[in-house]
């Protein structure tokens, strides 16, 4: 089965304790929901620094991403949508080709 990195783009801190603790809550029952498509539920990443064209674009900084799998691209897409993570910031999707 093919396999998709869902790439997560900015991310707002929660404002409260108590909305870190709802948002994490969603994001592990996300997780759960997915089981064995699931292959790498997330990880996090430092500040990034862009080349070439991805330069221009503001708010664009790639904070973490997670891997799945799925049978297509629209499969992937569904999964991505319901990530909890578009409630504070941006995903992007894109098959992961194996070499």
């Amino acid at each position: 089965m093919p396999e998709f990195i869902i790439a997560y783009h900015g991310g707002a801190k929660p404002k409260t304790p108590e909305d870190g603790v709802a948002h994490r809550q969603k994001w592990q029952s996300w997780m759960m929901d997915l089981g064995d498509a699931m292959v790498n539920p997330g990880t996090p990443l430092g500040p990034s620094e862009f080349l070439g064209d991805l330069a221009a674009q503001e708010g664009a900084n790639l904070t973490g991403f997670s891997v799945v799998k799925a049978d297509d691209m629209e499969a992937a897409l569904k999964i991505a949508r319901a990530c909890p993570f578009l409630d504070i910031g941006s995903l992007e999707v894109a098959e992961i080709f194996k070499m």
